[in-house]
């Protein structure tokens, strides 16, 4: 399709994967040469031949590609000519599809015909798919193929013939499922055709791939999985009968070469994909697993399914890469009575050992991040809670994140976890205002010589782990949080402004704004910024901290980063992240009717007050998180914020303190106060009417959606 090829390849990887895997090479005569020596039956296959394209086929498709980039063909005779096309190339088809010029248009072809053709083509194919799909440019036609076929199935008068095509695959892939598993195009493939198999989207990075930033998101409490039923509401027709034939297919070639699979890179990714795609199927998985940390037992019963001899081996295999990668997504999935037989079996007394390794830690936070009970959290606590200081010297503040993003989940230990954390990044004789900034440079803090003469790091980014540390460490109580709190509204200014700028110190910021901080102690904080609100609201991320700092300011201060917003509303108009700041602080009317702005956002804060004095707790309502903080981790604030807003705005936008609104205010507190006095159970009745849950700033998690913003 108008690309050079690349002398010399043949289409055939020329890239040379050192693995003692499957590898495709070709010699004079062309023909595939297999070299995962590990692979009993290998010598025994017949060697499949590649011949090369006749001139006259190649011209044939060259013809049909200009055809098509030529524009000169409507949608009613690109099916037709598609379907054509795929029938001149019947028999030929491992040729084609290796070609990296004709693959293209092959293509190409495959996205634009019928299910019929398209059908015809893959069960024509279907004895040699293997071959093209472990050919780098075979692998990209098998995986246009299987992406259309996905476009068909909600067709019911094309689910059987579909379901019979790939049933022909199937039976083909099975034979040599190990080449294609270890192979760096054919577990792609193989991926996909699983994910095929049990209805859900081929591109899905939930179940295709491995997406650091959500896996981080889960396990410290941000995201939730959508693993649990597989996230059902986007599941489409699959093939159960064949997703279990693969899978069995698969279990049989672990069960004979299972020392050397568990440490392949690419089997590794494929047997995730499949758990993931098993995931609330426990008899599938209470089978599937045990077979794939080394136990081989058949006829497993609870409470036998992990063998204690083999549990040394399979300790020592979670150092290696792929192998640990596999067990972060086995103990995500696992059903609840093989998660408590793996901790002890297979991890307790072992956990700081593991810790300490580069690649076991990511084990550790997988198996805190899915601890079920308070009592495992225990156990884990007594061999890691007095190891903070070493964990974070060595690099492994994953393992102390997860640590704490559990114990939150949990409710234990959580007092406990604000101690340690403490006393890992500071001394007995030091006071509490270092805290904050050694957690916001951990690297910088553990690798310097002399901790007790470590200053601000400036001109440094903040660490990512240390970011999120923090952020958790805000949605606890204000009582166990103290010395965080002292040092973060000690830092000075400047080291204010910095970490503001920096997208991790910016949500750390803002995570103390959410807390359980009392107003006094946030304003102290928010003051520091004053002067530099409009500079941090150009930027994306400190927009974001503008509105936090909005929500959390005395009146005094609203109107401070009105103006410097009014003096900027021009440039910021023109970001993306602007308008909704203008709109949301309503610096239009600030700017024409600046008294009726400030009447305005007095009456908030009365209503605010009004609220808490018949619906809130005991508190002071100056004291309490909801009059101030418009959190994400927080929802039901928000819901408020929009009940009490629309009473606000619900009549005149020119009179917001009229008459009659003051009329309906009054009967509002009046019906609350009454209810309050009246019945403890009316009083909850309302303020769950007022504190229900729903999706909250989804503008931000828009603007970020691409990656987690740290």
């Amino acid at each position: 399709m108008g690309k050079k090829a690349k002398k010399g390849n043949g289409g055939f990887d020329e890239d040379g994967y050192n693995k003692n895997v499957l590898r495709q090479v070709t010699d004079g005569t062309d023909k595939f040469k297999k070299s995962f020596k590990h692979h009993k039956n290998s010598d025994s296959q017949t060697p499949v031949i590649r011949k090369q394209v006749e001139p006259e086929t190649a011209k044939y498709f060259s013809e049909i590609a200009n055809l098509f980039e030529s524009q000169g063909v409507d949608v009613e005779e690109r099916s037709v000519i598609c379907g054509n096309a795929l029938e001149e190339a019947r028999g030929k088809e491992l040729e084609l599809a290796t070609d990296y010029i004709i693959s293209h248009t092959l293509q190409t072809l495959l996205d634009g015909c019928d299910v019929d053709n398209l059908c015809s083509f893959l069960r024509g194919c279907s004895n040699i798919f293997p071959a093209i799909a472990m050919d780098r440019s075979g692998s990209h036609v098998a995986e246009t193929a299987l992406k259309s076929l996905a476009r068909h199935v909600q067709d019911t008068e094309a689910y059987n013939t579909i379901e019979e095509t790939l049933r022909m695959m199937c039976e083909v892939i099975v034979v040599n499922l190990v080449d294609l598993m270890c192979n760096c195009y054919g577990s792609h493939v193989l991926r996909s055709l699983l994910c095929l198999c049990k209805g859900v989207p081929l591109d899905s990075s939930e179940f295709h791939g491995a997406n650091a930033s959500k896996t981080l998101a889960k396990r410290l409490n941000f995201k939730a999985s959508q693993l649990d039923g597989n996230d059902s509401q986007h599941l489409q027709h699959g093939f159960p009968n064949l997703l279990k034939f693969l899978v069995s297919g698969m279990l049989n070639c672990t069960r004979e070469d299972i020392e050397t699979l568990q440490v392949d890179q690419y089997n590794s990714l494929v047997l995730q994909t499949a758990l993931k795609l098993l995931a609330g199927d426990d008899q599938e998985l209470l089978q599937i697993i045990p077979i794939l940390i080394g136990f081989n037992k058949q006829n497993l019963v609870e409470g036998e399914f992990i063998d204690v001899t083999i549990a040394g081996e399979t300790f020592e295999s979670m150092k290696e890469t792929a192998f640990s990668h596999l067990m972060e997504v086995i103990l995500e999935v696992a059903p609840e009575s093989l998660y408590n037989e793996m901790f002890t079996k297979l991890f307790k007394n072992s956990l700081f050992e593991l810790s300490s390794h580069h690649c076991g830690n990511f084990v550790v936070q997988a198996l805190i991040s899915h601890a079920r009970t308070k009592y495992q959290m225990e156990l884990i606590w007594e061999e890691l809670g007095l190891k903070f200081g070493d964990l974070l010297g060595m690099g492994r503040s994953g393992v102390i994140a997860s640590l704490i993003a559990a114990c939150q989940r949990l409710q234990t230990h959580e007092y406990k976890c604000c101690q340690a954390l403490a006393a890992a990044v500071g001394s007995k004789n030091e006071t509490s205002k270092f805290i904050v900034p050694r957690i916001l440079f951990l690297d910088s803090y553990f690798s310097y010589e002399d901790k007790s003469s470590w200053n601000w790091s400036g001109g440094f980014k903040m660490q990512v782990m240390g970011s999120l540390i923090l952020q958790a460490i805000f949605k606890f109580q204000s009582e166990w949080i103290q010395p965080y709190i002292l040092s973060i509204t000690s830092m000075e200014a400047e080291h204010v402004l910095e970490a503001a700028k920096d997208a991790g110190g910016a949500r750390v910021i803002e995570a103390f704004l959410a807390s359980d901080a009392s107003t006094k102690q946030k304003r102290r904080l928010v003051v520091k910024l004053r002067g530099h609100f409009g500079e941090l609201a150009m930027h994306l991320s400190g927009s974001f901290t503008v509105e936090r700092c909005f929500n959390a300011g005395s009146l005094s201060i609203k109107e401070a980063i009105a103006s410097e917003l009014l003096d900027l509303r021009t440039e910021l108009s023109k970001t993306k992240q602007g308008p909704h700041l203008l709109r949301k602080l309503d610096i239009d009317r600030y700017a024409t009717k600046p008294d009726q702005w400030r009447s305005k956002q007095a009456s908030k804060q009365s209503a605010y007050n009004e609220f808490y004095v018949a619906f809130g707790s005991s508190e002071s309502p100056t004291k309490n998180k909801f009059l101030c903080d418009a959190s994400i981790s927080e929802p039901e604030e928000l819901n408020t914020r929009k009940e009490i807003d629309s009473s606000l705005t619900s009549t005149s936008k020119v009179d917001d303190t009229s008459a009659e609104k003051k009329m309906k205010m009054k009967r509002k507190r009046d019906v609350g106060s009454e209810d309050a006095v009246g019945s403890k159970k009316v009083m909850e009745n309302a303020v769950k009417f007022f504190l229900s849950s729903g999706s909250i700033d989804k503008k931000r998690r828009g603007a970020s959606k691409h990656k987690l913003k740290i």
